[in-house]
């Protein structure tokens, strides 16, 4: 649940990119600059997260991001009402971002490490997809719940209230609900010694891992291309026609098919562990469909077109982000899991920013769109979308051609379940000589 609310403070404005900009009084590279900051504030302090996970734990850090996820979506509120009106808002407005972006580090890392310490081998798989996926669920939400309650730009400040309510409410069960960070008894020898790594050392491993920089690079190119598509979305269909309804629907549609395909992925990989090949065949049919959107967005009156590949877009894609967090983990075993997952989400944010100011950057003002239903700001995206497309299709053909790795935890496990099972023999064949 706190998750699901830091994403939805993340997005809340994407749906509603129009509105957002009249109500505050700033241009649609501002509004962008809204979801922007959160990428911009994780990537430094991503790398001190990582250190609180591994060797603060889950407790800790997992309050402190409530208490900041919560006092950024007040102060989104307050800074809307008077006397701040027509001055301060979206100064006020910027920094409850700031605060919720600074809250996201410490909750998105989470789900691996969860899965590692709660969880034996046989459900890390499940349990991280599980977590991860209140991710999409709070991204599917804001593209539900932005439409509809902010309709004119009046609104604005009664969507900030519908969001605030919940991160408060969430910061509530956090700061009492939650009461340890691990369970007693370890569920696997993994879980053992998860974190054993110093975080230093353990950067300096990865660095020196060649499966892991592939990794790295061409899932977080992964993850900037879906950070675009959820950012960009409302002001990519816009021109030629299409609602913010429908945005938020297709934007819905994404997260849905996301989910389920993700349930299905998660049972499979955790039942063969074919973290590897998974990730692969997932990426690469999630290319397909970014190239097939960014065709098809490009169409007037294709509304069944658009819903069904951004209904595949989702299901190939988001399906294969728990996976891939496993996947890093086992490639760079022992490093901690919070490290190992987190410089991927780094990865992700780093690359998000560069590719949304480069897609911006290509956009071309158009004089006549009669379609067009963005407002006084009319942008034609055919150049930034091929350009999303080609260098999707690049990173994963360099991930499916260079990609290889053992599952280090995977084997240490098994190793540690044999050394067990060989004492225990010893020990019993000692009793019977004994006797």
């Amino acid at each position: 649940m706190r998750r699901l609310c830091d994403d939805r403070i993340w997005l809340t404005f994407a749906p509603v990119a129009n509105q957002s900009g009249q109500y505050l009084k700033v241009s649609l590279e501002d509004i962008n600059w809204l979801s922007l900051v959160f990428m911009v504030v994780a990537i430094p302090l991503s790398f001190g997260t990582t250190w609180m996970l591994d060797t603060l734990g889950l407790r800790i850090t997992l309050i402190l991001g409530s208490w900041l996820n919560m006092l950024g979506a007040l102060l989104r509120f307050l800074g809307t009402l008077p006397p701040a009106r027509f001055k301060l808002e979206f100064p006020a407005v910027m920094l409850g971002q700031t605060l919720g972006a600074l809250a996201q580090p410490l909750i998105i890392f989470t789900p691996t490490k969860l899965a590692a310490l709660w969880f034996p081998d046989s459900q890390r798989a499940t349990a991280n997809m599980i977590a991860s996926m209140s991710n999409p669920l709070g991204i599917l939400l804001a593209n539900i719940v932005s439409p509809v309650i902010a309709e004119t730009s009046a609104q604005i400040p009664k969507l900030l209230l519908a969001y605030a309510v919940p991160a408060c409410i969430t910061c509530l069960l956090a700061t009492l609900g939650i009461r340890s960070g691990k369970p007693p008894t370890p569920p696997s020898a993994g879980a053992e010694t998860s974190g054993s790594e110093p975080f230093i050392q353990g950067l300096k491993l990865l660095l020196k891992n060649k499966p892991y920089l592939i990794l790295l690079l061409c899932f977080g190119s992964g993850i900037a291309v879906f950070t675009c598509f959820s950012t960009l979305l409302d002001q990519i269909l816009c021109l030629k026609g299409y609602s913010n309804d429908f945005a938020g629907l297709c934007g819905a549609l994404f997260i849905v098919f996301g989910i389920v395909g993700a349930g299905a992925v998660g049972v499979y990989v955790d039942k063969t562990k074919k973290f590897t090949e998974v990730t692969k065949i997932g990426l690469s049919l999630s290319t397909l469909s970014c190239i097939a959107f960014s065709v098809v967005s490009l169409m007037p009156h294709q509304k069944v077109a658009v819903a069904a590949v951004c209904s595949l877009f989702g299901f190939f894609g988001f399906s294969i982000y728990p996976v891939a967090m496993e996947l890093s983990v086992e490639s760079s075993y022992p490093v901690g899991e919070a490290t190992s997952a987190g410089l991927i989400f780094v990865s992700g944010q780093v690359q998000s920013v560069v590719y949304i100011v480069l897609l911006q950057t290509l956009t071309k003002p158009i004089t006549e769109s009669p379609l067009s239903t963005c407002g006084d700001a009319v942008l034609s995206w055919k150049v930034p979308m091929m350009v999303m497309a080609g260098l999707s299709s690049v990173f994963t053909c360099c991930f499916l051609v260079f990609f290889q790795t053992r599952y280090r935890r995977l084997e240490a496990e098994e190793q540690a379940a044999y050394g067990t099972r060989e004492n225990n023999d010893t020990t019993t064949s000692y009793q019977i000589v004994e006797n």
